[in-house]
Formats: structure tokens, sequence, C-alpha cells
């Protein structure tokens, strides 16, 4: 209540935030453990200003703090130096300001640290060198001087501060000498990467030449800074000790023999899935971590290497805790390999049909968490990642369960990045039959709504328990799937959806809501699909009556316009008794 307090919520985002009825777990933008210990706390992109409370340092057991892209002022309060469980610290393009403060090196634990485009000032603090689990820092775009600690993280950006002076210098960098700010600080040099602006070059060989002058590097640095948001910085890597370790960006390129030795040579004993894609293998590196490794199919495809590590870099940086991190990737002339964690609880798909053997039926709770996960995984992609990612194959076999079975976004992998000016990506269809929206399947146009849609499907599959062809045909609805969903809801029928194996241990009340969702996402124009930012909140209990009522007039009002596209004619072709249903479902070419 103190961190609502010190916010100004002009959306009401937190107005259910009640400490008369102190059940934080069911607040929105907060999640709990299974023990309802508040584990998570996310508000990004809300337009909430005010300042961050020091109570904050009371939620002793986060392991995340989202609150990027709002307009949140004043300073980062000590007290956050409390959180020792906490894994991911996003404060970014907020309006913080003040020094960083040194308590931030009292998380051990933190692996993910976002402190860019603020205007944070003063001193790197020393002890940011002591975070040994550190994989990922981003300072970039504030106005920090003096010398820089040597960093452990192995993904690491500073770019945008003009006053900020190389490791090694003495305490207060005598005469001011800069370095260029996209070069390795544990290296003694070459030139800045291709991709930055030549005024970037510059910029920071007229400081080198006239030192004392910083009046005029600052002036380039604010030419920078406004610019920023339209040039993606470019992050650099700090080299491993072990010089036979290469890393780019926040990625490791791994050597083709070590994955080979990981998996056994790529034996089928150790494959976990196969797909459009290719296989993937479960493989052991040599330090004992489990991995996912994909190999590609067309790897020996000729050219393409500068762009395919461009794209792999760039989805690197997409990190949330529901998306699969991107280990790393190896790329020899005739292999295309990615790196990804290993998923004890395997993929939602895998779950439902039972096929992990020893586990458990996935219940009611978990199949809610699982969709509330999906859901923020994908909002982030479509509206906090910069450039937005569209997956454009969302369904259960791509949503990976973590220890926890917590929801990860899988395969995203390749997904085509998609430009803020651009409104759609036209392309060659890819995606599983049955989760294909019907204007991506007619036109080849996907935009955000057509993850929309697959994620209606993907609500379905949980609710029903299999695939969505076969929830289709299990009631002889030809190719009318959701309209057989939309009269079972008319009916009040919606028993006969639920999975048999949950054995009625559901709340009817939700199972409604969450049908509701279904739909809402799944209808015939895109433009009528909610924003996944609207899903997430209506998953948490907010806004869905609204929204219902707002399509179910919408819906008579455009009926008789849209009769020569009824369902049994839309879907036909996806539930037919042809040669496409065999049990490799994919369209798509490699991801």
């Amino acid at each position: 209540m103190g961190i609502k307090a010190s916010l100004v919520d002009p959306h009401g985002i937190l107005d259910n935030w009640d400490g008369d009825a102190v059940d934080p777990c069911s607040w929105n933008m907060v999640t709990c453990s299974p023990e309802n210990l508040v584990i998570s706390l996310g508000i990004p992109s809300q337009n909430l200003s005010g300042t961050l409370s020091p109570s904050i340092g009371n939620l002793t057991n986060l392991h995340t703090v989202v609150l990027q892209d709002n307009n949140i002022t004043g300073p980062i309060p000590s007290e956050i130096g409390k959180l020792s469980k906490l894994q991911s610290l996003d404060l970014s393009d907020n309006f913080f300001n003040g020094e960083i403060p040194p308590s931030l090196g009292h998380l051990r634990s933190l692996q993910y640290l976002r402190l860019n485009n603020n205007s944070f000032c003063g001193e790197c603090p020393e002890s940011l060198a002591n975070m040994a689990q550190l994989a990922f820092l981003d300072l970039s775009y504030n106005n920090l001087s003096g010398p820089v600690p040597r960093i452990l993280a192995k993904s690491f950006s500073i770019l945008g501060n003009p006053l900020v002076c190389a490791t090694g210098k003495e305490s207060k960098c005598p005469g001011m000498t800069l370095m260029p700010m996209s070069m390795n600080l544990n290296s003694t040099g070459d030139a800045i990467p291709s991709g930055r602006p030549k005024t970037h070059k510059i910029a920071i060989a007229f400081g080198l030449s006239m030192g004392c002058l910083c009046s005029i590097v600052l002036g380039f640095g604010l030419v920078l800074w406004r610019r920023h948001k339209h040039n993606q910085p470019a992050f650099f890597d700090v080299k491993d000790r072990h010089h036979e370790e290469v890393y780019l960006g926040n990625l490791k390129r791994f050597q083709l023999r070590e994955l080979q030795i990981a998996t056994n040579n790529f034996s089928n004993k150790n494959i976990l899935g196969k797909g459009g894609f290719g296989n993937v293998y479960k493989g052991v590196l040599q330090d004992g971590t489990l991995v996912a490794v994909k190999r590609l199919k067309d790897g020996n495809a000729t050219g393409g290497e500068i762009q395919f590590q461009t794209e792999v870099e760039m989805i690197s940086l997409a990190v949330h805790r529901n998306l699969l991190k991107l280990y790393g990737f190896c790329m020899t002339p005739t292999e295309r390999l990615l790196v990804y964690p290993y998923m004890s609880n395997g993929s939602v798909a895998s779950r439902l049909k039972g096929e992990l053997n020893g586990k458990p039926v996935l219940d009611w709770g978990t199949r809610k968490q699982i969709a509330l996960g999906a859901a923020r995984g994908l909002l982030y992609l479509h509206e906090q990642c910069d450039p937005k990612i569209i997956h454009r194959d969302v369904k259960a076999a791509n949503i990976l369960l973590d220890d926890y079975c917590e929801a990860v976004v899988g395969d995203f992998g390749l997904a085509k990045l998609l430009d803020h000016q651009d409104s759609h990506v036209t392309t060659a269809v890819r995606g599983t039959v049955g989760h294909i929206a019907p204007e991506y399947l007619s036109t080849g146009q996907s935009s955000e709504k057509t993850d929309v849609f697959g994620f209606g499907i993907l609500l379905l599959e949980l609710i029903t328990g299999q695939r969505a062809l076969e929830f289709g045909k299990a009631a002889n609805q030809k190719g009318a799937m959701l309209d057989w969903v939309k009269k079972i809801h008319q009916e009040k029928k919606l028993e006969v959806l639920v999975d048999k194996d949950l054995k009625n241990n559901y709340d009817r009340i939700e199972l409604e809501e969450i049908v509701q969702v279904a739909l809402l996402c799944t209808q015939y124009l895109p433009g009528h699909r909610p924003k996944m930012s609207e899903v997430v909140r209506m998953l948490e209990g907010d806004g869905l009556a609204e929204k219902w009522e707002a399509s179910q007039s919408a819906d008579t009002t455009t009926k008789c316009k849209t009769h020569e596209f009824a369902s049994s004619d839309r879907f036909s072709d996806l539930t037919d008794d042809s040669s496409l249903l065999v049990q490799a479902m994919e369209l798509s070419g490699p991801r």
C-alpha cells in the first residue's frame, strides 16, 4: 500500500489494491508463489508517475520488479538492496534521477538489470562489480560520469553517457579522456561497431581531441539521446576470462563440437520434440548445465550468416520471465543451432496429453496461471519489446513449463521482427493448422492480432485438454469449432468442454470468463480482437464484462455483412479429412 500511495495512477490500474482486504495475490500486476508470497511486481507501460516508495524493501520475497516505460521520478530507494531474492529489475524508460544506490550491489541473486533511459547522475557504484550472477546490465542514456567498475555481466551497455571514462583511469579521470562507449571495457581497442550512426563517431572523436570542452561533447550526447528511441543500442560483450569462449552481446557462440558432445552426437534417444523447424535435443554441457538444442532444418542454406546472427542477437534481447531465454547459438556452413535452457516440465501440449511419465494432471489453478503467464509473455513481445515481435505460431506445444510449471513462451526465435512503422508483415504462411488466424491463412498478412487468435485457441486447449483439431472433431462439427464453442456458451453447457481429467475440480464462473476471453480473441475481424495488454487485464479480472458486452453488440450489427464468411466455410480447410491431417501439422519453414 506504501508503493501505491507514492505512485500516481491515472488509469486506475491499482484500484483493486485494497488495504482493508489484504490479499495481494488477487491484485492486478502482482504475482504470488504457491505459498502466497508476493514474488513479482510488474506494472510496465501504464503511464504511472510519482515516486518509488522505500517500503518496497519490505517485500523480501520479490524475484521480479518491472516498472519500465512509465513516468516515475525521484531516486531508487536504497531499501531495494534488501530484496536478496531479486533476479530481475527493470526500471528503464522512466525519469528516475539521483545517483545509482550502492545498495544494489547487495543483490547477489540479480541476473537482469535495466536502468537505461533515465536521468541517473554521478559515478557508477563500485558495488556493481560484486554482482557475480549478473548476466545483463543496461545503463545507457543517463547522465553518469567518472570511471566504470569492472562489470562482470556478459552483456553490458553504457552508451549515451558522455562523461563516463574508461575503467582503470585514476580516480577522477584526469583530463576527462573519453572512450568509445560501444567498445569493450576490458579491451584496449577497436573501432565502434558500424551499426551506430556516424555522428556518434564524430562526437567521440571531437571529445577526444578537445578534451576539456565537455559542453560540446554533451551537446552531441543530447542529440544522440533524442535519437535513441530510433537507434537500437549496440550491446557489447565483456569477454569471459577464458579467451576461448566467445560471447556476442549476451549470447554465447557455441562450437559445433561441444554441442555434438552435449547431445551424444544428436542421438535420436535425446530428441525432445520434432517440428517444421527441425528437431530439439536434450543436452548436457561440460559444466553439467542441462540445455535444449534446436537443430534447424536447411542449416546448409547458402548465405544469410550475417542476417541469422543479427536476428538471433536481437531476439536474445527480449528478456522476460515468461519468455524462453536464449543461451546461445552455433553457426557453421552446414548447421544452424539454437541453445536454450532445458524445461523440466515439457510443453503444455505434452502435459495435456499426459505424455510425461509420472507427472500429475495439470489442475485448474495451474492452467489459469499458464494462461496468464503466456499472455504476459506475448504482451512483452507485442508492446514492451523494441522492435516488437510477432510470434506467429502460438499453441500449446510452444508454451513450455519450468520447474514450477510457470509458462514460458518458446519458439519465437526466428519470428519476423516488426518495425513500429509497419502495421503488418506479409510473408509465406507459417504456423500450425487449427491455430492460424483466417486473415493470415487467406492473405499471408500477419499482425499482433494473429497471435491473439492463436492465444484464444490456446485457452480452449487448456480448458478441453485437447489439441484444437481434436476437440473440433470430437463435436462432429467439421470445421465449425468456434461456432460450436459459441453455441455451447449460449446454451450454458460449458461443462461439456472441460477436460475430463479435471474431474469437475474447476470454478464454473472462471470457466465462463476464460471461454469469453477465448471467443473475444478468436473473432473473425482482427480489429475486433483485443490487444494482449487487454487480454492480460481481463485474465486478471478487469474489464471483461464491458468488452464482452461490446462484442455482442458489434456481433449483432455485423452478422448480416459477414454472412458470406460463415465459420463453417472459413475453417473447413483446417479440419478437413485430407492429407494435411498428419501428426506434424506445422506449415512453417525453419524457425
